[in-house]
This record gives C-alpha cells, sequence and structure tokens, in this order.
C-alpha cells in the first residue's frame, strides 16, 4: 500500500528539483525582468552611489539629536531608538537611506546590521533609492480611490514627466504610494516631505481636497520655493468640518437630565 505513495512522492520531489534547479536559459526579456523585479526589494545591490563599504556618519548637529534620542531608552536597549535614527538619517542623507548608513547605525545601536536591515525594509516609510527633493505621496486608499486619487497621480505624472518612483531630471521631484493618511474625511490627499533644505529645514505635510488642477498648482508653488498652504484645498472647509457651514448642531447641546449620576 506504500508503494504508490512513494512513486508519488518520489515524482513530486523531482518535480520540485526542476523548479528549483537554476536554468540556463531564460524563456523570455518579460520573465527575466518579473523575476529581477520581485526580488528588487529583498536584497542589496552595490552601484556607485549606494555601496556598502561607504563610510557615512551623521553630522555633528544630528549626532546630538542622536545621542537625544539614546537618552530615551536604558542603555541596554538603544535598539529601540532604530526607527528615529533612521529617519534622521533619511533627511540628513536627501530622502533616503544608503545601506552604509544603516550600517552606522548598527554600529551605534550596537547590534547586528541585518537588524537595521529587517526594519529600513519592512516600513515604507523608508526610501532605500534616490528621491526628490520633494517627494510627492499620493494616498491610494480605498476613500481616496473613490474620490479621485488615481486621477491625482496620473495628473502628477504627466506634469513632471515620470513614472511612479522615477526622479524628475532636475531632482525636485518624485511621486510615490502611500497607504492610508488617516485623513479620509478630506479625500483625495497627497503627502508632501520636503528634503530640499536637510534635517534643519525637514517638512511634512498634508494637502487635502485635492483636483488634478490644484495639485499641478501646489507642484508649481514647490518649484519657486514658495510654500502651499497646507491642510484642506476647500476654500468652503474649515480643517475637517463639512464644506459650506454646519447642517446639523447649529446651537449648544442640550445638556443631560442629570449631571449627578449619583443622584439620580
Amino acid at each position: 500500500m506504500f508503494a504508490p505513495v512513494a512513486r508519488l512522492a518520489g515524482r513530486r520531489l523531482q518535480g520540485t528539483k526542476r523548479v528549483l534547479q537554476p536554468s540556463t536559459q531564460i524563456a523570455s526579456p518579460l520573465a527575466a525582468f518579473s523575476r529581477s523585479f520581485s526580488t528588487a526589494l529583498n536584497y542589496h545591490v552595490d552601484s556607485p552611489d549606494n555601496k556598502a563599504d561607504t563610510t557615512w556618519e551623521f553630522s555633528q548637529a544630528n549626532m546630538e539629536r542622536v545621542k537625544e534620542m539614546l537618552s530615551h531608552y536604558p542603555s541596554n536597549y538603544k535598539q529601540s531608538a532604530v526607527i528615529p535614527m533612521l529617519d534622521l538619517a533619511q533627511q540628513q542623507h536627501g530622502g533616503w537611506i544608503p545601506v552604509a548608513a544603516m550600517n552606522a547605525i548598527a554600529k551605534i545601536i550596537e547590534v547586528a546590521p541585518i537588524r537595521v536591515y529587517e526594519v529600513a525594509t519592512f516600513y515604507s516609510m523608508f526610501n532605500r533609492s534616490k528621491v526628490g527633493k520633494y517627494h510627492l505621496l499620493v494616498c491610494g486608499t480605498t476613500p481616496c480611490m473613490l474620490r479621485g486619487s488615481r486621477e491625482i497621480e496620473e495628473a502628477l505624472l504627466k506634469h513632471l514627466g515620470v513614472k511612479r518612483n522615477e526622479v524628475t531630471k532636475d531632482g525636485l521631484f518624485s511621486v510615490g504610494e502611500m497607504e492610508c493618511m488617516g485623513c479620509c474625511v478630506n479625500a483625495p490627499m497627497i503627502a508632501v516631505a520636503d528634503y530640499s533644505k536637510g534635517s534643519e529645514g525637514y517638512t511634512y505635510n498634508y494637502y487635502e481636497d485635492i483636483t488634478p488642477k490644484r495639485v499641478v498648482e501646489i507642484v508649481e508653488m514647490l518649484r519657486k520655493g514658495e510654500a502651499p498652504p497646507v491642510g484642506t484645498q476647500n476654500p468652503l472647509r474649515i480643517r475637517g468640518g463639512p464644506a459650506g457651514g454646519n447642517t446639523t448642531l447649529l446651537g449648544e447641546p442640550v445638556p443631560p437630565p442629570c449631571r449627578d449620576l449619583e443622584a439620580c
């Protein structure tokens, strides 16, 4: 009774070996692209501006900030500061984190470099390739999508002449996607990470109630060095309030019949 089962197991093992065995011939350029693209984010490959053996250090001012970060944790839990340190390194390095910066952080918090890599590769807030001085992130979650976020992204890409995650030739802009930014009431929206002034002048702002026309206007204001008004771009709305003003709760709320619950 075990013979058929053994033969089946043997055939499946041979099939697994064929799948795992490296092929000497690539079926098509598309297959090669899909394989390389699917694994591109899983490991580091040296490039001229991102080498593992490059020396990288925090600036003197930022090193003081690092010391302040470490002071929040017990000396035997330095690794707890890895996220704020990665964020600071990204600000200092123009919006992205080279592997050399991760290695420098690992030395400071006294952990194996892989402990820093696994954090940097897990969170989408950390960029491991170059971005523009203004990194434009379009919210792609359902409420914003229903309110036209795809049209917002299309307008940005067309106006800047790039694809998603590409950087414009002047190095000023790049366009990415982020999941829920937490302001669904004012959908659609974008976030702009401004790395143009380094870590000292770094800002991260939300622009809500966006339209394709308005998002292009915001880009051009940033290009000129101007500061677009943050928050809602709908002149009829105040912060997260209803457009046009309240339609309910127009007066003082009626108090409960008895405020002293023990006396009720």
